[in-house]
């Protein structure tokens, strides 16, 4: 390939990466999930030296699925909307690390629940280590942005739990 051609085709990639940034930039869904991505990923980095083992975004994906009182298996699964394998495995790495434990159903002795070692309390830990980020956030937007960003994010939330979005 002649030089020409060559910086021909890297002008168009180049291009081509700047337009898809452009446009992924503008979707505000891309720019929570990034947002989301980048948050979790901090939080993930802090949680893991308070506890000393390395929690993964799939670690992360399931807590918001176990309840208080505990968990099924296969509710989790349906919930994460994947395999009873795959919640299987993420729950046994996390048993293994005592972070959760399964203990046995009160309404059916024969099967298990999962639930976080250390209950409300390991849940509220968590929950410090996101509000510290949230305030160094806060405190690199500014209060009262950040105090906005809030309430619009709530409402937003309220708005796709409560109904569907047409396809």
């Amino acid at each position: 390939m002649e030089k020409q051609e060559k910086t021909k085709l890297a002008k168009e990639e180049t291009g081509a990466r700047e337009q898809l940034e452009h446009a992924k930039r503008g979707s505000v869904g891309q720019v929570l999930m990034r947002c989301a991505r980048l948050v979790n990923e901090e939080g993930l980095e802090r949680v893991s030296k308070k506890v000393g083992v390395r929690l993964r975004p799939a670690h992360t994906a399931l807590f918001p699925h176990i309840d208080l009182e505990g968990t099924r298996l296969t509710t989790l699964a349906e919930r994460m909307g994947v395999s009873k394998q795959a919640v299987g495995q993420l729950v046994e790495e996390l048993v293994s690390w005592g972070v959760l434990e399964r203990v046995v159903d009160p309404e059916d002795r024969r099967a298990r629940k999962i639930h976080f070692v250390g209950g409300a309390q390991a849940l509220m830990e968590g929950l410090q280590v996101l509000g510290e980020v949230e305030g160094e956030l806060a405190e690199a937007l500014g209060e009262e942005d950040w105090q906005h960003l809030r309430v619009l994010l709530v409402r937003l939330l309220g708005v796709l739990e409560h109904r569907e979005i047409s396809h």
